[in-house]
């Protein structure tokens, strides 16, 4: 049997902490994984800014409870469930993903937890070091073919241990440093990659 694995921001959802710097004005929200390797230092600096200006857990549920998945990422999600098993592995947070998982279907999500006090952020827990990666080694153990897609530096380890992996969208720079992945632009030539490395999707 084969299985889909995919990140969710940037390739079925716009980036959370960028709308969240729309809604602040503070332009160091906008840094994601395609621009700081390390995720720790990523989400450091983030939990550290928003303490600074006093954002409550109650202003960001408010940001992604008005976010909206990229156009076609729903049909896309469809699709791929009616033709494989499919999880989304996020390094996003339940709290903060769950109604963008919702208005996708309720599609299976493994991801981290925050840590919230009295409505404030007050840090987060890891489901594990290299959690894509691990997820794609664990399924692999089970015997399936892994299909994955992401577009940042921390989806390099699921695409590398996916028996396949595919760049959505990403950005030059990472592109170029790793020119061995594929990338495709849409949900539409992803559609198109996954069907053909499929034994059992017709291509169409």
């Amino acid at each position: 049997m084969e299985y889909v694995c995919l990140d969710l921001e940037g390739v079925l959802v716009p980036e959370i902490w960028s709308e969240v710097a729309k809604f602040t004005g503070e332009e160091k929200f906008n840094l994601t994984t395609q621009d700081i390797k390390n995720y720790s230092t990523l989400m450091d600096m983030r939990i550290k800014l928003v303490n600074s200006i006093d954002l409550s857990m109650k202003d960001i549920s408010q940001v992604v409870e008005g976010m909206e998945p990229f156009e076609g990422a729903k049909e896309f999600i469809d699709w791929a469930r009616d033709n494989f098993q499919v999880t989304i592995i996020s390094d996003s947070f339940y709290q903060m993903a769950w109604p963008l998982i919702r208005k996708l279907g309720t599609p299976p999500i493994i991801c981290h937890h925050l840590e919230i006090e009295e409505n404030k952020l007050k840090g987060y827990k890891l489901r594990q070091e290299e959690n894509k990666k691990r997820v794609v080694q664990a399924l692999k153990g089970l015997k399936y073919k892994v299909f994955a897609s992401g577009d940042s530096y921390n989806d390099i380890g699921m695409l590398t241990e996916a028996d396949l992996g595919v760049f959505f969208k990403a950005p030059k720079h990472i592109r170029a440093e790793y020119d061995n992945i594929q990338c495709v632009e849409s949900h539409a030539e992803l559609k198109k990659v996954f069907s053909r490395a499929s034994h059992f999707v017709q291509e169409f």
